[in-house]
């Protein structure tokens, strides 16, 4: 059976998406009744932590796990505050490790991500760490107790697509925890070919969000999703620098 359990969790849907950039957030709710999505990314700072104001959370369904980031955080110290206080705010024990200090590119920070992953998941954290694909650095990360790892396909918001295709590739060789793409993609097509590479799942927000119908785009990554994994399943065929007929070219005409 194929199966994806992450933190002791097993998961039916294979894309998670993220809450941020829809021109109108009730939109969310559609997106996870007509694909599926168990698993929707929530900055923090977007989060009210004393139940009014303008809250994200009325936005997403009660039956998703919300996976809070530390969008904002610059150190481990800092993304260990956040996630702390996600988890007094009742948005559970899930956390989206995210630490960046470099503001043009927007590039995890590896080292300080690791710092942050550790000291999480000792204190019973879920800890999915969004990196720069690095195999060392992913390893250290699966060490320091990491349910997940989530390089980027491309720089974040970018919708460039899998630019980093041959070093995940190798993450999804060698990691025992799974590997989850976010960042950087922007069509369904490439969602499909993370997952026809073993990837076990994507996230996706900004090439939904920004769409034209952002309801139709979401399910064009499910479906696109459930393909690539469906084809990584099936093993495809070897290929081959030289043309080979799917049918016999001669004979068929002898008597």
């Amino acid at each position: 059976m194929d199966r994806l359990v992450i933190g002791g969790r097993e998961l039916k849907s294979r894309l998670f998406i993220g809450s941020g950039k829809f021109a109108d957030e009730s939109i969310i709710g559609d997106i996870v009744a007509q694909t599926g999505v168990e698993i929707v990314t929530v900055a923090l700072r977007r989060v009210s932590l004393s139940g009014d104001g303008d809250n994200i959370l009325r936005c997403i369904p009660k039956e998703c796990v919300l996976l809070p980031n530390t969008s904002g955080a610059r150190t481990a110290e800092e993304a260990i505050r956040i996630a702390r206080l996600a988890r007094a705010a009742g948005c559970g024990d899930w956390v989206k490790i995210e630490v960046i200090s470099d503001n043009k590119y927007l590039l995890p920070d590896n080292n300080e991500t690791i710092k942050a992953t550790r000291v999480l998941a000792e204190e019973g954290f879920v800890v999915l760490p969004y990196m720069h694909p690095d195999l060392y650095a992913a390893k250290e990360l699966e060490r320091a107790g990491a349910a997940a790892v989530m390089p980027l396909g491309a720089p974040i918001g970018t919708n460039r697509g899998l630019k980093t295709k041959e070093i995940v590739r190798i993450l999804i060789e060698e990691c025992r925890v799974p590997v989850i793409v976010d960042a950087g993609i922007g069509k369904p097509s490439e969602a499909a070919e993370a997952m026809e590479m073993g990837a076990a799942a994507c996230l996706v927000n900004t090439a939904i969000a920004t769409a034209g119908n952002p309801l139709v785009m979401a399910r064009a990554f499910s479906q696109a999703v459930e393909a690539g994994r469906l084809a990584y399943l099936a093993q495809p065929g070897e290929t081959t620098e030289y043309a080979r007929a799917s049918s016999p070219l001669t004979g068929f005409l002898r008597s």
